[in-house]
């Protein structure tokens, strides 16, 4: 299907791919994994054609299409949702367009018995049964089903696509991307922006109805569902597994001890050389046997450990003074924006040491409840706080509130107390930030720094209930994971608007829903309460 041979990507000195050499076969559904900066977006954009700064070969059988999505990127602002992402078929007009053309040279050319006629006429034939194929398709149907799939409204449908924010926008061009149906599609982070029934629908459209898929994205339980190899990019080269991503945690961690033995096993060989060196280099009886044994130092091939998983880190929560029995009491709140209304007459109540998730699709008002919470934006009815109570919130904004002035490790020093002063590095580095990213200022990080720096913070300031809206972004894998059991190991109360299954799962022992304009308990965790929605919607 799509071939990669000899490809070798070098950065200012840095070798970032190395001789990589793999296949993309029909129907392979690849999980493109490794620590940041490993070059898992760099590889997509190669396989995309979109970057051609490399060494090696990339290359498909003639007429094989690519899709690419990436993280980031322009959207048209023309057209209506429906019009943008029907033009997933202009590929339709064009090849009506071609056959049109060929059959105009059918009729006026005379050159029979030639070779290029009778490529002609094989043209002809090939492209009327690919039209006769896809003039089967319910071309409109396809893409109502689509966006709505992706969690658009009916109404939505015929809005003009400047009406939504960048979010919505990006799920048009995913919209786009997949009722295009490439031989190869490439996905970089495509649950970024959907909502937890808007995921799993794709989850059923890429294992039912997607060729080739080669994808990246930080949701375990997304990539498990969907994937059934996985590729990890590490120190310039490649493994690949035959597996889905849980499967390969298991290999990948049987791989790094036997490099740790391997290392251990190279580290007492070039010991023994060296030690052999010193003690004869002197002797000119030896100097045969020195000069061959420094040959064999300078020809040996240096065994090298895969970065260490700083799962292992263990963050625990700062004690704050208990609260009250009942932290959050939420009595008839209404919330409306001029006319629209969001939700009403909303009512929960949140025990001390509860941990909950606020679930629903995007829109519906998690977040804007969460507002009300903090005071952010008026509403009617009563929320009450209990006593005593102490709250740590996480927004995207929170980044926007770091002070500039300090440093990484000079932000975290200021509200580390205790024993957690001694382990600030190693937080850091569970967060991704290396020794050099810790001397940075807060003024030259990146939005996603600055995300991940500020919940850092939070982690350390003692509070007993903690507000996280979405905490889960810019997290790879591992740090998700470092978050999740400091949370499990936190004794104070929680609320969580999150759309990630394998974080919230085993986490959360309640979900409110959001929905239809109203708020919803469901005892029970995540998975229970998707397993109620599928029954209900079935």
């Amino acid at each position: 299907m799509l071939i990669v041979e000899g490809l070798t990507v070098e950065f200012g000195g840095r070798t970032l791919f190395n001789n990589i050499n793999f296949i993309i076969n029909p129907k392979d559904r690849i999980a493109l994994v490794g620590k940041n900066g490993a070059g898992k977006s760099t590889m997509l954009k190669i396989l995309a054609g979109v970057n051609n700064n490399h060494r090696g070969t990339v290359a498909g059988p003639d007429g094989m299409t690519v899709g690419y999505l990436p993280q980031v990127m322009k959207v048209s602002d023309e057209r209506t949702v429906r019009e943008e992402a029907s033009l997933a078929f202009s590929h339709i007009f064009d090849l009506q367009d071609k056959i049109e053309y060929m059959n105009r040279q059918l009729e006026t050319r005379t050159d029979y018995e030639s070779d290029d006629y009778a490529k002609l006429i094989d043209d002809f034939t090939q492209a009327h049964e690919r039209l006769a194929g896809i003039e089967e398709t319910n071309f409109e149907g396809e893409v109502e089903k689509t966006l709505l799939g992706l969690g658009f409204k009916r109404s939505d449908l015929d809005r003009p696509t400047s009406e939504f924010s960048g979010g919505w926008r990006m799920r048009i061009e995913l919209a786009k991307l997949l009722l295009q149906k490439p031989d190869v599609m490439l996905l970089d982070e495509p649950t970024n922006h959907l909502d937890i029934e808007s995921i799993t629908w794709l989850e059923e459209f890429i294992t039912t109805q997607a060729n080739a898929v080669v994808l990246i994205s930080h949701d375990r339980a997304f990539i498990d569902a969907v994937t059934n190899r996985t590729i990890e990019l590490t120190l310039g080269r490649i493994y690949d597994y035959k597996v889905n991503y849980s499967k390969y945690i298991e290999l990948r961690e049987e791989r790094r001890q036997q490099q740790i033995h391997a290392w251990e096993a190279q580290q007492k060989q070039i010991q023994e050389i060296e030690e052999f060196i010193e003690r004869f280099r002197a002797q000119a009886a030896k100097a045969v046997l020195v000069q061959s044994r420094i040959r064999q130092l300078e020809k040996m091939e240096r065994i090298e450990i895969d970065e260490e998983d700083k799962s292992s880190v263990r963050i625990r929560f700062q004690p704050a003074t208990r609260s009250g029995n009942y932290p959050l009491t939420v009595d008839m709140v209404t919330k409306k924006y001029d006319d629209y209304l969001v939700f009403e007459h909303a009512n929960l109540m949140i025990e001390r040491g509860e941990k909950v998730a606020l679930a629903g699709k995007n829109g519906e008002g998690k977040s804007t409840f969460v507002k009300c919470v903090m005071g952010e934006t008026p509403y009617t009815g009563s929320i009450m706080l209990g006593h005593n109570v102490t709250i740590g919130y996480f927004a995207q904004n929170q980044a926007d509130l770091l002070d500039e002035d300090l440093t990484v490790f000079e932000t975290i020093d200021r509200v580390a107390e205790g024993d957690i002063r001694t382990q600030i590095r190693n937080i850091l580095g569970a967060f991704m930030f290396n020794r050099e990213d810790s001397d940075k200022k807060v003024k030259v990080l990146s939005g996603g720094e600055r995300t991940r720096l500020a919940m850092v913070k939070l982690l350390l300031e003692p509070v007993n209930l903690l507000i996280l809206d979405e905490p889960t972004n810019h997290l790879d894998l591992k740090t998700k994971e470092v978050l999740k059991n400091a949370l499990l190991d936190y004794d104070g109360t929680i609320i969580l608007v999150s759309h990630d299954r394998d974080f919230l799962d085993g986490l959360v022992t309640k979900v409110f829903e959001f929905s239809d304009k109203k708020v919803r308990e469901h005892i029970g965790g995540i998975k229970e309460f998707l397993a109620k929605k599928r029954e209900l919607s079935s």
